[in-house]
């Protein structure tokens, strides 16, 4: 096989996203890789519900409490974190034409998703985790943000 057609191989290869390709013809036999050999792997994490003063959540939160039930706050608690579960870019919307999932003064449930986080080229939905109104939205649509980073402040109910 000619070196041109190794070439046109490679570049329709990049074109259409491939990682491997191989072709046998009679005794010729090639294999061409891109990439890594490591499997890709789609890492979702849920979100923590952190209250904004996160002293007070340790006092609702107790290590002896091994029943799996979620805690309750008490309603002086105050408005409620939502962290970003991944380092990764904030999407606000499911693509830019696209309204946002939640705005300001929005009813979330538990299965409200509220953005989406890019972290390697996947697209990481984060659900709220609790019932309540947003009051404060801390970042901005595509900005990049931190593990455990306050995304959003909602009032409990």
């Amino acid at each position: 096989m000619k070196l041109e057609n190794i070439k046109e191989l490679i570049e329709m290869m990049r074109a259409n996203d491939l990682s491997e390709l191989e072709i046998v013809d009679g005794q010729t036999r090639i294999m061409l890789k891109r990439g890594h050999d490591q499997a890709i792997q789609q890492v979702v994490a849920m979100p923590s519900v952190l209250p904004a003063n996160a002293i007070a959540y340790s006092d609702i939160v107790s290590s002896a409490d091994t029943s799996g039930a979620k805690p309750t706050l008490p309603q002086d608690s105050g408005l409620l974190e939502i962290v970003s579960p991944i380092v990764g870019t904030f999407y606000s919307a499911p693509s830019p034409n696209s309204d946002p999932f939640v705005e300001l003064g929005s009813k979330i449930t538990e299965d409200t998703i509220v953005c989406v986080i890019e972290a390697m080229k996947v697209m990481n939905e984060v659900k709220s985790e609790i019932k309540g109104t947003i009051k404060k939205i801390l970042v901005n649509n595509g900005q990049a943000v931190e593990y455990g980073q306050t995304l959003f402040l909602v009032e409990h109910q």
